[in-house]
């Protein structure tokens, strides 16, 4: 049996495997799980996306499954607890950032403005389609959404970040060419 043509990064890992077939790329319309990925790719800065993944379950526990009504009212008392917690990557300034990226998911809201309609603002809706033979860590655009969360407050949100996840939320199709999901997302 023939073994499925993947972007390079998912490698043989099953579980990055997974991650490639099942959600990397697909467009995500939902505002919490937006927020979420967003979230997690700050957790991410600094080290491999594998770690991230591995722990994310934890992450979810310890976040109260990433709703940011509550996440948003986490105290001192709670960061020092997220602080003991091995399941989870525990820089303080991370968590920090998880807590106010909340509060300002919350802010939004209760102005009337949707996180999923803000994020998806940038393309119109669309999901931008690359050329699948290049592999970039920022662009343009990712640069422009960086500057503008960070006006709004968000921490860990520079290009790189942002790019990444733009392409893990699916506003950004750079599976490569040879990829079988390429033309499925």
């Amino acid at each position: 049996m023939k073994s499925l043509s993947r972007c390079s990064w998912a490698g043989n890992d099953e579980l990055m495997q997974t991650y490639h077939d099942e959600e990397w790329g697909v467009a995500e319309r939902d505002s919490r799980m937006l927020w979420e990925t967003l979230m997690l790719e700050g957790f991410q800065a600094g080290l491999a996306w594998i770690v991230v993944l591995r722990k994310r379950e934890a992450f979810r526990k310890a976040f109260a499954n990433f709703e940011p009504a509550k996440v948003a009212r986490f105290d001192e008392k709670k960061i020092l607890k997220l602080m003991e917690d091995p399941g989870i990557i525990r820089a303080r300034a991370k968590i920090e950032a998880t807590i106010k990226g909340a509060q300002i998911y919350c802010e939004m809201k209760e102005r009337g403005e949707s996180f999923e309609e803000y994020c998806w603002s940038f393309t119109e809706g669309k999901t931008i389609v690359s050329d699948g033979k290049s592999w970039i860590a920022t662009s343009p655009l990712s640069e422009k959404i960086s500057k503008d969360m960070k006006k709004r407050g968000f921490k860990f949100v520079g290009p790189t970040i942002v790019y990444a996840w733009m392409q893990a939320v699916g506003i950004v199709n750079d599976h490569s060419v040879e990829c079988f999901r390429r033309g499925k997302v």
